[in-house]
């Protein structure tokens, strides 16, 4: 008699322990809105930054601006928007009344709805933060970065954020999150535009446009408690047990926001950098630029390079060319601007080596004068020196246009002017070195006075 088998126990699967469970937070952190609308964000700040590089790369000054901006145009408005359509979501799929199941507190189920998507936001702004400023120390010699600058922005964005959210709840639409994010830039707008101390209420507005200011340390703080003091405000009031408790941070908003609108252009002080230079000794004149881009001196002494080396031995010139912000003086020139940055000179380069050259002869000659000298004989010597010092293809190309254009009107007058230069022009080329230095070192004499005694002037 054979025994009966037993059969095997069927596996149980290994219960999950209660507080094995995934956390809220968690949960929304990964497999939400958030971690999309993070990387929405970040590719919207990088492809506008990255289309006007250009324009910042070189500068720290103007990159802080660019930031800065860049997060009140683009990261509030996105911000708001995002926070609505999450907090509005929550709404409309009825996640509030489940929420309310658990027993967790409603600020508790509000934050755990809200602040994973702050959190993604605030951080995809501080890695295109990151890849600015690497692009741009590549560029830059002088200065550095003002993190507190970026830490605002950030907890702005995160604020906005939770405003979002809060008017999401509010006004659970579809056409909140537009609507809202409409009203982020139009409002971010209007007061940035403003000339009164309300430009400052901007959300994360900094107008810094170059190197010359820098923000006082305390500014981005007390810039970003604006905003953050209104966002606690609104959560308290919807989901807190006593939202009387509310008026705390509204409290410290409205004292943030006057205290910006009071101190107005306070807010910014003077870079001193930007009031010294680092000057080539090597040339003659000597060449200077402004202390905030040191590294752009060999490329400038070198784009200069064809015009001092023509004034070699010249007497009667300017001691160097300054870079500063104010006027020159009596034995100065002014270097031709390289800022901002985007036209004249790019990612530490000038960009077109021959104009700037040009531009550089200009300043030598009558740099203050708003017209020309009275006898023709003067600005025909003044015409051909400026041809003769810096050679400029742009230059020859617009005199050969006006003579061809004279000629077929019949201007014999003007036709008479060029054929004056051409021949000055002949007569200096041929002179030898000592014979145009000296020519030269008479002329500069005079090259200051706006309407020079003619016989002072020598003639060609």
């Amino acid at each position: 008699m054979s025994t009966p088998t037993r059969e095997a126990p069927a596996r149980r699967a290994p219960s999950r322990k209660a507080g094995s469970a995934p956390h809220p937070l968690r949960v929304e952190s990964l497999r939400g809105f958030a971690p999309w609308a993070a990387g929405a964000l970040l590719l919207a700040l990088g492809w506008t930054l990255a289309a006007t590089s250009a324009q910042w790369q070189g500068s720290w000054g103007v990159t802080t601006g660019k930031l800065s901006t860049a997060a009140g145009v683009i990261g509030v408005p996105f911000a708001l928007a995002a926070g609505a359509w999450q907090g509005g979501r929550e709404r409309r799929l009825r996640m509030t009344e489940l929420r309310a199941s658990t027993a967790r507190t409603p600020l508790a189920q509000l934050l755990t709805a809200a602040l994973p998507l702050a959190c993604w936001l605030a951080a995809a702004y501080l890695v295109a933060v990151a890849g600015v400023l690497l692009a741009c120390a590549a560029y830059a010699s002088a200065g550095g970065p003002v993190p507190t600058v970026f830490a605002g922005a950030a907890l702005t964005i995160a604020a906005c954020t939770l405003l979002g959210h809060v008017a999401g709840r509010l006004l659970p639409w579809r056409l909140t999150a537009p609507a809202l994010a409409i009203c982020g830039y139009v409002l971010y707008g209007t007061l940035g535009l403003s000339e009164s101390g309300f430009h400052n209420l901007a959300p994360a507005y900094l107008s810094l446009v170059g190197d010359d200011d820098v923000p006082v340390w305390w500014y981005p703080l007390v810039s970003a408690l604006w905003p953050a003091g209104l966002a606690a405000a609104a959560v308290l009031a919807l989901a807190a047990y006593r939202r009387a408790t509310a008026l705390l941070p509204l409290t410290a908003a409205l004292g943030a926001a006057v205290l910006l609108v009071h101190t107005g252009d306070g807010m910014l002080r003077d870079n001193p950098l930007a009031h010294r230079q680092v000057c080539d000794d090597s040339t003659i004149p000597r060449v200077c630029v402004n202390a905030v881009y040191p590294g752009m001196l060999p490329n400038v002494t070198h784009a200069l390079s064809g015009l001092t080396g023509r004034l070699k031995g010249v007497q009667n010139l300017p001691v160097r060319f300054e870079d500063l912000p104010r006027s020159p003086r009596k034995d100065e020139a002014q270097l031709p601007m390289l800022t901002p940055f985007g036209w004249s000179a790019v990612r530490g380069k000038v960009t077109d080596p021959e104009r700037y050259a040009w531009e550089a002869a200009v300043l030598l000659v009558r740099p203050e004068c708003e017209k020309p000298p009275s006898a023709q004989r003067v600005q025909v010597t003044d015409d051909v020196v400026l041809r003769w010092l810096a050679p400029d293809s742009a230059q020859k190309d617009i005199r050969e246009r006006s003579a061809a254009s004279a000629r077929q009107r019949g201007d014999t007058k003007e036709l008479a002017k060029f054929r004056a230069e051409d021949k000055a022009y002949a007569h200096l080329t041929a002179m030898t070195d000592d014979e145009r230095r000296s020519l030269l070192s008479r002329y500069f004499a005079t090259a200051h006075d706006c309407d020079p005694n003619p016989s002072e002037v020598p003639s060609l």
